[in-house]
C-alpha cells in the first residue's frame, strides 16, 4: 500500500512539472514574438513622426523660353539677293553687329529714283505757288502740287530706309538662335531670316490643370530642378508673373509665365525644367516620410509602433505632399515612431526587430520593400 502511494505521489509530480515547463514555453513564445501566426519583422525602418513647416505646392513640367521683347526677327528689306552671310546659328553677337548683307543695286537705284521724284515735287510746289500768287492758276493746283510733294517725300524716307537696311544689323546683343539666309540665294519680305534672342532674360513657361491654375497667384516662388526627385540638382528660382486666362489647346492646359529670376546655372532655351509652383505654408504641421504610407482601401494607414515594438496599423488623412515628406492632417499627434521603408511587409501586431534582435524573425521580401 505504501509503495503504491508513493508511486501516485511520483507520478503526480512528473505532471506538475509538465504543466509547469509547458506554461514556461509558452510564455517564452508570448515574449518573442505573439503567436505564431504573426511572425516578427526583421529589416523595416523606423522613423518619428515629427512637427515642422511644410510648403503646399503645384508640380509640372515647363520648358525655357525667350521673353518675346528679347527676340528680334528680321527679314530682307525687299526682293533682293544675299551676298554675305555674317554669322551662324548659336553665336553671340552685340548689338549693331552685321548679319547678313544683300544686293545693293537696286536698293540703290529705288533710293536714286525716289531722291529724283522728291527734287521735282519741291519745284512742281514752287511752281505752283508762283502761278498761284500772279493770279494765274486756281488754289486748287497749289493744294495738288502740295499733296504730291509730301508722296513724294514719304516715298524717300521709305527708300532711305530700305537702302539702310542692305545689310542686317543686330538690334540686340544676343545669340543667333535661326539663320534661314544661303549665299545667292533670292529672299523677300515675307520671310524671317534671322533671329537673334537674348538669353539672359528667360521666362519658364509651366502647363497645370486649371483647377490647379485657379489656385495659383502673381508674385509666388516656382523652384526650379532638373528631376522630380528630392535630391535632384536645384537650377534656381522664378517668380510667377502671369497666370494664362485661356486653355492652351495643344497642351490643354493653362500656361503659368514665370519670368527667372536667380538662375542656379546658364540655363537654354527649350530646356525642360520640373518646377514646384508655391501656394502655401503650414506651419507645425505632423509630417511622416512618404514611404511609410501603405494604401488602404481609398485611404491609407501607417504602422506605428508601442513601447514592445509591436506595429498597429493606424489610418491617417493625408495632407500636403512637400518633397519626401508628407503631411498627416489626422491620426497621429507626431512623437509616434512608424514603420518607413518595409511597412508593405508589416502585418498588424507584428513586432518589427533590427537584424540583431535573433533569428526567430523573419526578413522584409524584395518585392515588398516598396509600392
Amino acid at each position: 500500500m505504501s509503495a503504491h502511494m508513493s508511486a501516485n505521489r511520483f507520478h503526480r509530480t512528473l505532471a506538475l512539472v509538465a504543466i509547469t515547463l509547458a506554461s514556461a514555453s509558452c510564455g517564452k513564445k508570448d515574449a518573442a514574438g505573439g503567436d505564431a501566426g504573426t511572425p516578427a519583422v526583421v529589416g523595416a525602418r523606423t522613423a518619428i513622426a515629427t512637427r515642422k513647416s511644410v510648403r503646399e505646392s503645384v508640380d509640372g513640367i515647363g520648358t525655357i523660353a525667350a521673353r518675346p521683347d528679347h527676340i528680334a526677327q528680321m527679314s530682307a528689306p525687299a526682293v533682293t539677293r544675299v551676298t554675305k552671310v555674317f554669322v551662324t546659328v548659336g553665336e553671340r553677337v552685340g548689338a549693331g553687329a552685321p548679319l547678313i548683307a544683300f544686293d545693293r543695286a537696286p536698293l540703290d537705284a529705288q533710293n536714286a529714283a525716289a531722291a529724283t521724284a522728291l527734287a521735282a515735287a519741291q519745284r512742281g510746289v514752287e511752281r505752283a505757288k508762283r502761278l498761284v500768287d500772279a493770279g494765274i492758276s486756281p488754289r486748287k493746283d497749289l493744294d495738288q502740287a502740295a499733296s504730291d510733294l509730301a508722296r513724294a517725300n514719304a516715298d524717300a524716307i521709305a527708300a532711305e530706309h530700305l537702302q539702310s537696311r542692305a545689310t542686317l544689323r543686330a538690334p540686340l546683343a544676343g545669340v543667333v538662335t535661326r539663320m534661314q539666309a544661303v549665299l545667292g540665294s533670292t529672299v523677300d519680305p515675307a520671310q524671317t531670316l534671322v533671329e537673334v534672342t537674348d538669353p539672359s532674360a528667360l521666362d519658364l513657361l509651366i502647363p497645370v490643370p486649371p483647377a490647379s491654375a485657379a489656385r495659383v497667384h502673381r508674385g509666388v516662388l516656382v523652384d526650379m530642378t532638373a528631376q522630380p526627385a528630392p535630391d535632384a540638382e536645384a537650377l534656381g528660382t522664378a517668380t510667377v508673373a502671369d497666370i494664362g486666362a485661356t486653355i492652351d489647346s495643344a497642351a490643354r492646359a493653362v500656361i503659368i509665365r514665370a519670368p527667372i529670376t536667380k538662375p542656379a546655372r546658364q540655363l537654354r532655351i527649350g530646356e525642360t525644367i520640373f518646377a514646384r509652383i508655391g501656394l502655401a505654408a503650414h506651419a507645425n504641421a505632423v509630417t511622416v516620410p512618404a514611404e511609410a504610407l501603405v494604401p488602404d482601401g481609398e485611404g491609407f494607414k501607417i504602422f506605428v509602433l508601442d513601447a514592445s515594438r509591436a506595429a498597429h496599423a493606424t489610418a491617417v488623412t493625408v495632407g500636403v505632399r512637400d518633397g519626401a515628406s508628407v503631411e498627416i492632417t489626422s491620426g497621429l499627434s507626431g512623437g509616434e515612431t512608424v514603420v518607413t521603408y518595409g511597412a508593405y511587409g508589416v502585418t498588424d501586431s507584428a513586432k518589427v526587430l533590427s537584424p540583431a534582435e535573433g533569428p526567430a524573425a523573419t526578413s522584409i521580401p524584395v518585392d515588398a520593400q516598396k509600392p
